[in-house]
């Protein structure tokens, strides 16, 4: 029989999506002074994998991931999918924007996957509690991230899959 064991800390990560650097400052003050230091930031990239948001937030979006310096406890991604959410309607009542003026993806990595948190449910998501999901939305194996069938087409891409592979060297030496 197995027992039951505490998880080991994951390195949390936001994915934004934005339309401006403006609002993505704003952002990154706000989770920092929630959750501490940044220690990764993935490079600005367009994003044109969709046009999913392009109604509610315009064109011409950009997206960045970012990393923070503390380590988390995997059962808290409801709660910070939770904050990420407020966070979003906060930063549009603050620009007065009756439509979302960024998006956060809050997610974990481990050193064995890319967990990304939603609201919305599928047959491959876990169902956390407070209305949010979880999906292992990469698996590392033989050296890389890799995707899984349902894997969104941007986070298929070779730049994301390489900050992600960075941000994991950095977790892997924060265990050490």
């Amino acid at each position: 029989m197995s027992e039951a064991m505490k998880p080991s800390p994951v390195k949390l990560i936001i994915g934004a999506i934005f339309p401006g650097e403006g609002i993505l400052i704003e952002a990154k003050v706000r989770l920092e002074k929630k959750f501490g230091p940044l220690d990764f930031q993935s490079p600005l990239t367009p994003f044109n994998h969709t046009e999913y948001y392009k109604k509610e937030m315009g064109p011409d979006l950009k997206r960045q991931f970012l990393s923070f310096q503390r380590l988390i406890s995997p059962r808290k991604l409801a709660e910070i999918k939770l904050y990420t959410n407020r966070l979003e309607k906060r930063l549009s009542r603050v620009r007065n924007s009756p439509s979302r003026t960024i998006n956060l993806d809050p997610g974990y990595i481990s050193a064995a996957k890319l967990v990304l948190a939603t609201c919305k449910d599928y047959a491959h998501r876990i169902y956390l509690g407070k209305g949010v999901f979880a999906e292992v939305t990469l698996h590392f194996q033989q050296g890389t991230f890799r995707p899984r069938p349902w894997t969104f087409p941007d986070y298929r891409s070779k730049g994301y899959i390489q900050s992600f592979n960075a941000v994991r060297e950095i977790y892997l030496r924060q265990l050490r």
